[in-house]
Parts: C-alpha cells; sequence; structure tokens
C-alpha cells in the first residue's frame, strides 16, 4: 500500500513539475508578444495607439501607413523570429555537440556567411546596404549579397558534417573543424578588404553588423517557413536528445541512431543560422545564451526546453532592438552590438564559473 502511495505521490510531482513548465513558456510567450507590440510603437515617428493599429489594417493616413505595415511590423515580426531561430539552435548546437558553448559561431557558420557577403559586395559588386543615416551604398544585385552569404553558411556546415560522417569524427572533432574553418574563412575575409575600395568595404563592414530593418515581410515568411519546419523535425528528435545526454553508448545501445540524429538536426539548425545572417547580417550570442537560460529555469528536458529557448530567443532579441532604438534618441545602433554587449558577459561567466563548478 506505502508503495502504491509512493508512486502516485511521483506522479503527482511530476505532473506538477510539467504544469510548471507549460505555465512558464506560456507566460514568456505572452511577453514576446507583448514585447512585439512594444516595438511597433518605438521610433522617431510618434504613433498614437489607436492610428498605429488603424495603420496596420489599412486605414489612416499614407506615411502611418507606410512606417506600421513596411518597417515596424517586418522589423518586430523579424526579431521574435530570428530571436526564435537562433534560441533553438544554439539549444540543438549544443545538445548534439555536447558543449556548453556551441554555437553558430563554433561551426563556422558566421564567419562562412560573412566571407560570402563579403565576395558579393568587394568582389562582384552584388547587394545594396543602407546605413541608419539614409547613405546607401548602391551595387548591382540586391539579392545577390543575401544570396551568397546563404551559400557559403550552409556549404560550411555541409562540408563539416560531411568530413565527419565519412571520417566518423566524434563531436568534438566536429567543432575543432568548424573552429579551424572559421579561422580560414576570416582570414580570406580580411585579404578581400584589404585590397578593398574605400566604399565596398564601408558597404561590406557595415552588412556585418545585424541589422532587422533590411527585413520585409517575404524575408519574414522564409526564415518562419525555414524554422517552423525545424523545429516540428527537433521535436519529434526531443526523446533522442534527452538519452544522447547520457553519451554516445548508452544511445546506442537503446537504440538511438546518434550519427544520423546529430547529421539531421545539425544541418537543419545551421540552415536556420544560414538563412537569418544572410538576411540580417551577424547576431550573435543569442544561441549561446538563450539555451543556457532555458535549461537553467525548465531544465533539460528537450519536450520543453527546445521551445523554450526559442522564446528567450525571441525575447532577447526583441529587447535588444528595442534598446537599439532607445539609448540613443534620434539614432539607432546596431542590434548586433547590443546583442554582444549582453552575450560577452555571459561567455565570460560560462569559461570562469562552469570551469571552476567542474574541477572543483
Amino acid at each position: 500500500m506505502s508503495e502504491e502511495v509512493k508512486l502516485y505521490s511521483l506522479r503527482n510531482e511530476y505532473i506538477k513539475k510539467n504544469r510548471g513548465k507549460v505555465i512558464f513558456i506560456s507566460l514568456f510567450s505572452v511577453l514576446s508578444i507583448l514585447l512585439i507590440l512594444v516595438s511597433l510603437f518605438i521610433g522617431n515617428m510618434k504613433i498614437g495607439i489607436i492610428d498605429g493599429f488603424k495603420a496596420l489594417f489599412g486605414e489612416g493616413e499614407k506615411n502611418v501607413i507606410l512606417v506600421m505595415r513596411r518597417l515596424r511590423l517586418p522589423r518586430a515580426l523579424a526579431a521574435f523570429i530570428v530571436g526564435f531561430g537562433l534560441g533553438i539552435s544554439g539549444l540543438i548546437m549544443q545538445t548534439n555537440l555536447k558543449n556548453d558553448m556551441a554555437s553558430p559561431s563554433t561551426l563556422g557558420v558566421s564567419n562562412a556567411s560573412v566571407l560570402g557577403a563579403n565576395i558579393a559586395i568587394i568582389i562582384i559588386s552584388g547587394g545594396v546596404v543602407k546605413t541608419q543615416n539614409g547613405t546607401t551604398f548602391d551595387v548591382n544585385n540586391p539579392y545577390l549579397t543575401s544570396l551568397l552569404a546563404f551559400l557559403f553558411a550552409f556549404g560550411s556546415i555541409v562540408l563539416i558534417l560531411s568530413l565527419s560522417r565519412i571520417k566518423k569524427f566524434n563531436s568534438a572533432s566536429i567543432i575543432l573543424i568548424g573552429v579551424a574553418l572559421s579561422a580560414v574563412f576570416q582570414a580570406i575575409t580580411t585579404i578581400i578588404q584589404y585590397f578593398a575600395v574605400d566604399v565596398r568595404l564601408t558597404s561590406a563592414v557595415f552588412w556585418s553588423f545585424g541589422d532587422l530593418e533590411r527585413g520585409t515581410m517575404i524575408h519574414n515568411l522564409l526564415t518562419s517557413s525555414v524554422t517552423f519546419i525545424s523545429l516540428i523535425v527537433f521535436y519529434l528528435f526531443s526523446k533522442s536528445y534527452n538519452v544522447m545526454m547520457m553519451g554516445d553508448d548508452v544511445s546506442k545501445s537503446l537504440g538511438v541512431k546518434v550519427e544520423k540524429v546529430r547529421f539531421i538536426s545539425l544541418l537543419l539548425a545551421s540552415l536556420i543560422v544560414a538563412v537569418a545572417i544572410s538576411i540580417y547580417g551577424i547576431i550573435g550570442f543569442i544561441g549561446l545564451m538563450a539555451p543556457h537560460i532555458a535549461k537553467r529555469l525548465i531544465g533539460t528536458n528537450h519536450k520543453y526546453s527546445i521551445i523554450a529557448s526559442g522564446i528567450i530567443g525571441a525575447i532577447i532579441l526583441e529587447v535588444s532592438d528595442l534598446l537599439s532604438r532607445i539609448l540613443l534618441n534620434g539614432f539607432t545602433l546596431p542590434v548586433g552590438a547590443i546583442t554582444a554587449l549582453f552575450g560577452a558577459p555571459f561567455f565570460l561567466y560560462l569559461v570562469f564559473f562552469k570551469s571552476r563548478r567542474k574541477y572543483a
């Protein structure tokens, strides 16, 4: 009888914990939606709440409709979509590589994307980059920069994962390959920039700054579609991820196809990052911070931590975007710089405190 009572108590405790996780995710989801609404009314042009919502439905003054529907709404949605995608990508990378500091930069995705963009802007003269003060660097093809940035970013991860499958590298080797390739991409980018003329160099450097203003509703649709499809796959693999945390040997003995799950997961996570970076530029550290915060708050069960990492990533980018617009009155800072200000101290925390706890 006491055994039955104990089992009943454990079951109730499990249900209660899971209910708490669902409530947490729901509350943070509401917060992220509220931040989208706040973002719609932050900017140089003062717009009333009623006028703003009317403009979203195509009613009111033309200039208000233009600002709300073509500028602020795409930007607010981009902050949520890109932040969500980077958040879940970071978690998937950390889980599959079994490294707390795994991120898009770790696998060379970010530097590969920058290399592709620099080739497009400096060598081929492709793409258009517009600065916050209205200065525009005109070049031939407005889509070439994003296309090459995406192809280089996605190609880098395909190369790394293909090598890992051929040589059967472990997760540590994958990270080392990524770091090495990242250094090569950075070196080639530096050489290209060294011989660039001033205007193209300025354009290339500005592209590397994360900027949510570049996106349109079409870009948001593309990014959200890739993220949503990948999210479904990640969720289907969530039980496998939980098992893989016990090690590859244990996972294989329990029937998990570790190499297959890892290959597909890292490929899709990098695809999300490649699409986001190719459109909006480098927005760092979200893939590093969001998973750690999610795991600290709700635990490591991927059934919940995947969604939580995405929501927290979205909130981080939304808050960073708001700060980028209000810190300097009348001037917008690159959102990638704001996320770096948050992320760099967080990275140092992981290096010092996590390692101290591990070897104490």
